[in-house]
């Protein structure tokens, strides 16, 4: 039986934590003071579980970072992206060559824009980035919490390392796949959250599937864009980690970011909205960093910039997605320095 320790206290970490526990494996979940702990204990901090559900005998909550990582064979961290650096600072003196580092956020990091592998790999030896790992795809929790078939991508540099987190992971309806491209894995996660801000907003509108559908689309086009001018696979946006991550994040009123969408095209403000929520989305930050990056690259991302407008300029939700949708057509794939664009001319 493996131990696996859990950083993060989020609908995510409990869900992960839930799900590895029912596996039979012996899982602590960190907390970060004893009033939390025994909150979580006691049932009255676990608001993401359904009625009914309790947290398995397996699963044990402490305040103790030492309790929790002595002799963990994999550390998940599953945190907001804005405080990963800072919690993977107090991780890493119990970090050794044969440890798991798994990353379950799905953000960048403002200032650094940063992916959060990235992050990781800043603060620990160098010896142990081999075992960094992201995990990424389709999952919302409240979904997987009562155990509905869910599907989800582990990605390493390194193969073995994936399959390695797959074994550690996997249950009979939590299907692992591994990829090794850590890029595109990890970017289709996150850069998938600013796409669902404006699904969001066009069903708050009531525009429709049709306008919504050429919205998602046009916004996983550029996403893939900036993926591939960073490295990774364009395929990979195709995969369970992009296209698939996008579907369940646009379409389920389960995600925090569509919700956001939802209400901020009702006339709400951005701060009024993320004041009443009790998770974060992603999103909203990611935008702001998507955004940088598109820039130093040269990169036209005109529905991250529209979007940009809407939760950072007081631009008007009706007409920033009409605006996407009726923008003056070329060729679908045809951006601002997108290298994929001259796929379209091969072999003619």
């Amino acid at each position: 039986m493996s131990k696996i320790a859990i950083i993060g206290t989020t609908s995510w970490g409990k869900t992960l934590g839930m799900v590895l526990a029912n596996k039979g494996q012996q899982v602590i979940l960190w907390a970060r003071t004893d009033r939390e702990a025994a909150e979580l204990r006691n049932g009255r901090s676990n608001s993401v579980l359904p009625f009914g559900i309790t947290f398995p005998p397996q699963l044990s909550i402490t305040s103790s970072l030492s309790e929790a990582l002595d002799g963990a064979q994999a550390l998940i961290l599953a945190v907001p992206s804005q405080t990963m650096r800072q919690n993977i600072r107090l991780a890493k003196g119990y970090l050794n060559r044969s440890v798991l580092v798994v990353s379950a956020a799905k953000g960048l990091e403002l200032g650094s824009n940063r992916r959060m592998s990235e992050v990781i790999a800043e603060e620990i030896l160098p010896d142990f980035c081999s075992n960094i790992c992201v995990l990424s795809g389709p999952n919302l929790s409240r979904e997987i919490i009562r155990d509905l078939p869910a599907a989800t991508v582990v990605a390493a540099e390194d193969e073995a390392v994936a399959q390695k987190a797959q074994r550690l992971l996997s249950t009979a309806k939590f299907c692992v796949y591994t990829n090794t491209d850590v890029i595109g894995v990890e970017l289709g996660g996150v850069l998938k959250n600013i796409v669902a801000l404006g699904a969001g907003m066009v069903d708050g509108l009531g525009f429709g599937d049709n306008t919504k559908a050429a919205l998602i689309t046009r916004g996983l086009i550029e996403v893939a864009a900036l993926g591939v001018a960073l490295g990774a696979n364009p395929l990979t946006f195709t995969g369970l980690a992009g296209l698939g991550d996008a579907v369940a994040t646009c379409a389920s009123p389960l995600s925090r970011n569509h919700y956001v969408g939802v209400e901020l095209a009702k006339g709400r403000s951005l701060e009024e909205i993320t004041a009443s929520m009790t998770g974060i989305a992603e999103g909203v930050n990611t935008t702001i960093a998507a955004r940088n990056l598109a820039r130093q690259q040269g990169l036209g991302m005109p529905v991250t910039e529209k979007i940009y407008q809407v939760l950072f300029e007081d631009a008007d939700p009706r007409q920033v997605v009409a605006e996407i949708t009726s923008a003056e057509a070329s060729h679908e794939l045809a951006g601002q320095n997108w290298e994929f664009f001259s796929f379209s001319h091969r072999r003619k």
